[in-house]
C-alpha cells in the first residue's frame, strides 16, 4: 500500500524558553554502552541521567585522539574504546581511555599493508568497537577483525577479506552470546559471518549478493513471534537471518540503493530507509522468502535527498532525517506524513540519532551542533546544543550516553559533556 497523501505542514518558532521545557535537563539506566548505538543497536537509551542541554561550558574535558576516525565511543565500566588510523591507512589504532578523566590507559597499533580506498565521507577507522566486559573487538576492513582483553592483551585476529572498491567499510561488529557477528559486504563477493568470540574461529558464513558497493550497515537482533531474527539493511533491501546458523529467512526489496541506515524496530514493524533517495517503508518481520509484496506494511515518499542517519521511532512517531537536515515525521502505524521541516542548523547530517526520554538528539557534521527534537504531530525543536568546536570540525560518529555524561567524537577529538 502506497501512502501518497500529505498533511498540512505546521511550522512553529523554535525559540523556546528552556527553563520551562527542560527544568532538570536530565533524564538513569544503562551502565554500559557496549556497541554501536548501544545495547539494542538502535540508538535508544533508557537512562534517566543523560544531559539534554549543554553548551561549551558543559564540556568537562576534550582530548585529541591518535589518528583520525569516525567510530563512536563505547564503554565497559570506566573504560572507553575508540579507533583511529593514520592518514594513509597503513596504521590502525585501538585506544582505551579512562572515561572519567579522559586519560589514555593503553593503545594498540595494527599494520595494514594494503589499505582500502574509503569514500571522502568515510574513514579508515569508521566501524565502532564492541565489548562484553571481557573482551573488545575492533574491525578494520582489510586489516582484519581484532580481539583484545580489556587490559590490551591480544586474544585473536581474523582476516575477513580485501574489501575492494572506492567506498571503504563502516559496518561495526556486534557481540551476541558466544558469537561476534560482522557484515562483510564489499564490491564483489560479500557475506555475513559469525565467529566464536573466544577463539575467532568461524561458526557460520552466509553469502550475500555480489557487488553491493560496500558494507556500511550493522546488523541488529530483534525478537518477533517468540523467535529471534538478525536484521541487516543493504544495497538491495533489508533481510532477516536466523542468528543460530546464518540462514536467510526473508528479503524485502528497497526503493533505492546503498542501504547504510540501520532499521528501527517498534510496534512489531521494522522501519527502513534506503541511503539513496527513495521511499521510507515499514516491514513486518517473521516472513519467508521475498516478502516485498506480502509483508510491506506501508511505504511513503521521503524528500530531502540522501539518507545517512538511521530512522528512529518514538511512541507513535517515526522520525527520518536526511543528510540535508530535512526532518520528516510519519505516523508509525500508517505512514501518514505529519510534517517535513528543516532542523534549522545549516550543513550535513550523517550520524544516527540518539533517543533519550522521548527526545531525538541529532548532531550536525560541521561543528557538532546537536538539535534536540520532540516528536509529535507538530514540529518542535526544543533547543540546539553547541560544543564550542571549530566550525569546520567534522562529526560523523554517534553520540554515546555513558554514566550521566554524553561523549561526542569528531575525526580526531573526544569530548566529554556533563549536565
Amino acid at each position: 500500500m502506497r501512502i501518497s497523501h500529505h498533511s498540512s505542514v505546521h511550522s512553529f518558532p523554535v525559540l523556546v524558553l528552556c527553563v520551562f521545557v527542560l527544568p532538570h535537563a536530565k533524564v538513569q539506566g544503562e551502565d554500559n554502552w557496549p556497541q554501536f548505538r548501544g545495547p539494542s543497536g538502535r540508538g535508544h537509551s533508557t537512562a534517566r541521567d543523560v544531559p539534554l542541554k549543554w553548551s561549551a561550558e558543559s564540556v568537562l574535558w576534550k582530548v585529541p585522539l591518535k589518528g583520525k576516525g569516525q567510530s563512536s565511543p563505547v564503554n565497559w565500566d570506566g573504560k572507553l574504546f575508540l579507533t583511529g588510523a593514520s592518514d594513509d591507512g597503513r596504521e590502525r589504532y585501538l585506544q582505551c581511555l579512562d572515561g572519567v578523566k579522559g586519560k589514555f590507559l593503553w593503545e594498540k597499533t595494527i599494520a595494514c599493508d594494503s589499505p582500502e580506498k574509503p569514500h571522502r565521507m568515510n574513514s579508515y577507522a569508521t566501524p565502532t568497537c564492541a565489548t562484553d566486559g571481557e573482551r573488545v573487538v575492533a574491525f578494520f576492513g582489510p586489516a582484519g577483525l581484532h580481539c583484545y582483553d580489556l587490559d590490551g592483551q591480544k586474544l585473536w585476529v581474523k582476516e575477513l577479506g580485501d574489501f575492494p572498491g572506492p567506498w571503504g567499510v563502516a559496518a561495526s561488529p556486534v557481540i551476541m552470546g558466544n558469537m561476534v557477528i560482522q557484515n562483510c559486504d564489499a564490491e564483489g563477493a560479500s557475506s555475513l559471518v559469525a565467529l566464536d568470540k573466544g577463539s575467532g574461529e568461524p561458526l557460520w558464513q552466509t553469502a550475500r549478493e555480489d557487488k553491493p558497493r560496500g558494507g556500511w550497515s550493522t546488523p541488529i537482533l530483534i525478537e518477533t513471534g517468540g523467535k529471534k531474527e538478525l536484521v541487516l539493511n543493504g544495497e538491495f533491501g533489508v533481510r532477516g537471518y536466523d542468528p543460530k546458523n546464518g540462514k536467510e529467512l526473508w528479503f524485502c526489496r528497497a526503493f533505492n540503493g546503498r542501504g547504510s541506515p540501520i532499521p528501527d524496530f517498534a510496534n512489531g514493524l521494522l522501519y527502513v530507509v534506503n541511503g539513496k533517495p527513495g521511499d521510507t517503508y515499514a516491514v513486518k518481520p517473521g516472513g519467508s522468502g521475498d516478502v516485498t509484496k506480502s509483508r510491506m506494511a506501508w511505504h511513503a515518499p521521503h524528500r530531502g535527498g540522501r539518507d545517512l542517519p538511521s530512522p528512529v521511532v518514538v511512541g507513535d512517531f517515526l522520525i527520518v532525517v536526511s543528510m540535508s537536515g530535512l526532518a520528516s515525521c510519519y505516523d508509525a502505524g500508517t505512514g501518514r506524513i505529519h510534517w517535513q521541516e528543516h532542523l534549522g542548523v545549516k550543513g550535513e547530517y550523517a550520524a544516527a540519532p540518539l533517543v533519550v526520554d522521548g527526545h531525538v538528539l541529532i548532531q550536525s557534521v560541521y561543528g557538532g551542533k546537536t538539535v534536540v527534537l520532540k516528536p509529535g504531530k507538530r514540529f518542535e525543536v526544543i533547543r540546539t546544543n553547541v560544543l564550542g568546536a571549530e566550525v569546520d570540525e567534522i562529526f560523523r560518529a554517534c553520540l554515546a550516553p555513558i554514566g550521566g555524561r554524553i561523549y561526542a567524537r569528531s575525526l580526531s577529538m573526544l569530548y566529554c559533556i556533563g549536565s
